[in-house]
């Protein structure tokens, strides 16, 4: 229901609020060289001191400095450590909002960068290094320099802009809330500013797999849902060289296994959008001659479809249960949901794609496939029409294919990239006011 409503909710939003853009008026409008090096030495800064998932305290503590002495309304702690600033401009016009995650990840840099990260943290109760080797560093760099850029212009500014400053994009801890679910249940689209509701809210992520300055597009679904399932197979321990006497949990497990793959290959529509789901886990059993009381299983489910998302997880819901029946055992499905579907609005990526161009060039912005991973401005774009586009970050020349990738403890993002990022944010806003 929420994905239909949402469907409705864009269209109203679109057909009322179509303004003359900006670039019909004149050229971008492009930062210049002195802000293009206090980005990167804020990227630098934010790369050399990481912080995990909903502990990012002195990096919310920088961000929501700057915003203050841009003259911008702030408010601090919003699901956890999250920083919110608001921009006001002349005139009743709308509100955009601009989005930046700033959590890092239990990875020890291998890099060789002169700012590498050296932090140590504790993840899961062992100590383990910190890194920003998913490029939120330079998310974070890239809108404290809209941000500047944008206040510097606020008189020429027909409505208000909403930056947002997000923790725990990664996920948060174990037993922890957090990321932009969080915020929106805490009012970030309501009550935080009440009077500034954004009618339309844009992303970007930076891309290992595009060559620097390089913009990958879609409309509609961009990045898939992401939920985890544990599937406990409850059997009856006995002796193996007497399996009668007891029931079998892994022999159990295994036809859940394999019935399960049908649920897609079989059961799913796929020609309407792909889906996936893999087992990651498999745990039973304690000695070779015994069959264990039960096993746990845990894997993955990665869809694009709101509505094929919940018609996956009954089905395997169903699988697992009325295998189990059959075999004597009983199977508890537990479904963590995670991240939704990443749907870019249509209308708003081809209002946007002309200034997109111009910015990065025409040749350098492209139509990308579907991507398997996930993203949790989903919920943003679940409530306002948005749009969330990768950014390459990998030098001209290199192999895209073979370079690190977000995640890589060797994971590199090229700065000279982030100038592109903030004019993207700063003419997107523009074209929208």
């Amino acid at each position: 229901m929420k994905h239909w409503a949402f469907a409705l909710t864009t269209a109203a939003v679109m057909s009322v609020w179509a303004p003359p853009t900006y670039a019909q008026q004149q050229s971008p409008v492009m930062i210049d060289s002195t802000l293009e090096q206090k980005v990167i030495d804020w990227r630098r800064h934010i790369h050399a001191n990481p912080e995990l998932s909903n502990r990012e305290y002195e990096t919310a503590k920088m961000v929501a400095n700057h915003l203050r002495e841009l003259g911008l309304e702030v408010k601090t702690d919003i699901a956890h450590t999250g920083v919110v600033g608001l921009l006001k401009g002349r005139g009743d016009g709308p509100t955009v909002a601009l989005r930046a995650d700033m959590d890092a990840l239990p990875v020890t840099e291998k890099t060789e960068l002169p700012f590498k990260s050296t932090v140590k943290s504790t993840y899961r109760g062992k100590e383990v290094g910190v890194m920003h080797a998913c490029g939120h560093d330079t998310h974070v760099a890239m809108l404290m320099g809209a941000a500047e850029k944008l206040a510097s212009m606020r008189d020429e500014l027909n409505g208000n802009v909403l930056f947002i400053f997000q923790p725990a994009e990664e996920g948060a801890p174990e037993g922890e809330e957090g990321g932009a679910e969080l915020m929106l249940k805490q009012g970030l689209f309501s009550d935080v500013f009440p009077d500034y509701p954004p009618e339309r809210v844009f992303g970007i992520h930076v891309w290992a797999g595009f060559p620097t300055g390089h913009i990958g597009y879609r409309k509609g679904p961009l990045m898939a849902s992401s939920d985890k399932f544990e599937i406990t197979v409850k059997g009856k321990q006995t002796h193996g060289s007497r399996p009668w006497a007891g029931v079998d949990p892994i022999v159990t497990s295994a036809q859940i296994i394999n019935s399960a793959q049908t649920i897609i290959s079989r059961q799913t529509d796929i020609t309407k959008a792909p889906a996936v789901l893999s087992f990651g886990i498999v745990e039973g059993g304690v000695r070779n001659n015994i069959i264990p009381d039960d096993v746990t299983l845990i894997g993955t489910i990665r869809n694009f479809d709101m509505d094929i998302r919940s018609d996956i997880h009954n089905r395997l819901t169903h699988t697992a249960e009325t295998i189990a029946e059959a075999n004597g055992a009983e199977a508890d499905v537990k479904i963590d949901l995670g991240y939704p579907v990443t749907v870019n609005n249509p209308d708003l990526v081809e209002e946007m794609l002309p200034i997109t161009r111009e910015i990065a060039g025409a040749d350098n912005v492209k139509e990308v496939p579907l991507v398997t991973g996930a993203e949790d401005f989903s919920y943003y774009a679940l409530e306002v029409p948005g749009m969330f586009v990768f950014l390459g970050v990998t030098p001209e020349g290199r192999d895209m294919a073979s370079e690190p990738s977000n995640h890589s403890p060797y994971f590199y993002a090229d700065e000279k990239a982030l100038k592109t990022g903030v004019n993207l944010y700063v003419n997107w806003t523009l074209e929208s006011l």
